[in-house]
């Protein structure tokens, strides 16, 4: 039954998780790269004049992604997760190509809409679900996290320099190429899976889908990663003309991002794990929003001050850093064991969501209203965020553990259940049969880990 969890990966896990992690990290670099630099390209463009285009053309991507993300992990159930991961590759390939031959904003505009038709990242979570055991499936999905984030600050550091030797076009067709070896890497070198299977842990289950929508908990942190992104869209329609009139070119931006962006990390680890081992991660959470929109006023009334908007930025990114630290690891505590991967799914189209309304929002304020009401609006949005943070219920001390457990009746598994509620630590039990697993969310030190593990081994 299951492994001690000191037992390290198999070779055949490490090998799903490496593959598909650096998939995940290739379409957020693809649409990252471009995010310093993507206002500067698109002015130099016909319709390029428009504020409100630009935005739409950077936003786009999460339109299309918001609408067929979950529809893409549930064809992966049907048709196979392969074929839809590359079938999802060579569309948002054909869009990066796209978006680099554009000679107009409009055609950038289609170019992205198509890249956030690639809307794979459901399909890619339900086949890493497929190649991990239970028990190690959450530090395969923290490979995933960390690589994305790794991508965002590689991404914000090198877009200028990127922008410099090969220029906007050049990055989408470089993203284009790296999307076509993708789709080889997802062929030939990430595992097969032995069998196809839905996990509630990592999938979206529609018939769940009211119970997330009714936990005003988890709508609270759904606003959140929608504000949040939505602020970071907008404000990136902004920030380069703003370091521009400082008198930083283009090039040489990474000079500004690189050390606020690693100053912002290294308080990073620091302050999560005092919010995880004091119990006090409400109070980083709020905190944190706090400095956002501290950050977003600091960016309005200083974005004609060089040091002034430096000084803003070191306070964002230290606190978008928290917050998209912390965020997932909410919903993890907060959601339904059995509903988890369809309070992701909800949680990641608000993600996307986000993307496409701070674009639009932002680039329309940014022509009508002029560059300081962009920051006006994303400081808006963390106003809202902070009244709705402050209500919070502090999240439980818990954390999920799951574990295989063979086929069971309905009976066997209540019966299971009430066995498992007796534990030291173990707050709550929810037994899959259907699935053959029992989710459990378990105290963050001080469980019965052994007695739980000598049951399941031992028969139940």
């Amino acid at each position: 039954m299951s492994r001690s969890d000191s037992n390290p990966m198999t070779s055949t896990e490490r090998r799903a998780a490496i593959s598909l992690a650096g998939i995940f990290g290739l379409r957020m670099l693809g649409m990252f790269l471009i995010l310093p630099v993507f206002a500067l390209y698109a002015k130099t463009l016909p319709g390029g004049e428009d504020h409100t285009l630009i935005g739409l053309a950077l936003g786009m991507y999460g339109l299309t992604q918001a609408i067929l993300m979950i529809p893409f992990g549930m064809a992966s159930d049907r048709f196979g997760r392969k074929p839809v991961i590359i079938i999802g590759l060579v569309i948002f390939a054909l869009g990066s190509f796209f978006a680099a031959s554009a000679t107009d904003l409009w055609g950038v505009l289609l170019g992205r809409a198509l890249q956030g038709a690639g809307a794979i990242s459901a399909a890619v979570t339900a086949l890493l679900a497929d190649l991990t055991r239970e028990e190690k499936r959450t530090q395969a999905m923290a490979m995933i996290g960390s690589t994305i984030g790794l991508a965002f600050a590689f991404s914000l550091a090198a877009g200028p320099a990127f922008y410099h030797w090969i220029g906007v076009p050049g990055m989408f067709a470089m993203t284009g190429a790296l999307a076509l070896l993708a789709t080889l890497v997802v062929q030939f070198i990430t595992p097969n899976p032995g069998a196809t299977a839905f996990h509630s842990d990592a999938e979206a289950n529609p018939a769940r889908l009211k119970d997330v929508l009714r936990q005003v908990e988890l709508l609270r942190l759904n606003w959140g990663i929608f504000a949040l992104h939505a602020a970071q869209m907008a404000m990136f329609i902004v920030v380069p003309f703003a370091l521009v009139d400082g008198g930083l070119d283009a090039q040489h931006h990474w000079q500004v991002y690189l050390p606020v962006l690693l100053a912002s990390l290294v308080l990073l680890v620091p302050v999560i794990i005092y919010g995880e081992k004091r119990g006090e991660l409400k109070k980083v959470f709020v905190t944190a929003i706090a400095l956002m929109f501290v950050a977003q006023v600091g960016l309005a009334f200083s974005m004609h001050l060089f040091w002034g908007v430096v000084a803003a930025l070191f306070a964002y990114f230290v606190a978008f850093n928290i917050l998209e630290a912390s965020l997932p690891s909410l919903v993890s505590k907060i959601a339904p064991p059995e509903a988890k991967g369809t309070a992701m799914g909800v949680y990641n189209t608000s993600q996307a969501l986000g993307m496409f309304f701070g674009g639009f929002a932002g680039g329309w304020l940014a022509q009508q209203q002029g560059f300081a009401s962009v920051f006006a609006f994303c400081a808006g949005l963390m106003a809202i965020w902070l009244l709705l943070a402050a209500r919070m219920v502090p999240p439980p001390r818990v954390k999920s553990q799951m574990f295989p457990i063979g086929t069971l009746t309905p009976a066997e598994a209540q019966r299971l259940a009430s066995k498992l509620t007796v534990f030291a630590g173990v707050e709550a039990v929810t037994v899959l049969p259907e699935e053959g697993a029992v989710l459990l969310k378990v105290a963050q030190t001080g469980w019965d880990e052994e007695g739980v593990k000598h049951l399941l081994q031992g028969g139940h």
